[in-house]
């Protein structure tokens, strides 16, 4: 069987782990409804549209108190 002939270091070892770590942004759009951004493929929570339609009743600040 292989066996290492040197221990690697540390350093070596944690380059090595970084490359598969990475975090990348999420991708963001905004609503066609009412422009704010949102993740794709999910419910604005601005407005409540979905697909061009209402699918979450936003209560209105006029209304609330």
């Amino acid at each position: 069987m292989a066996v290492p002939k040197r221990r690697t270091s540390r350093t070596k070892r944690d380059m090595r782990r970084a490359n598969h770590d990475k975090v990348s942004a999420p991708g963001i759009v905004r609503c066609p409804n009412c422009g704010e951004v949102k993740l794709p493929h999910r419910v604005c929570g601005a407005c409540g549209f979905y697909d061009g339609q209402q699918v979450v009743a936003k209560a209105t600040p006029a209304a609330e108190g």
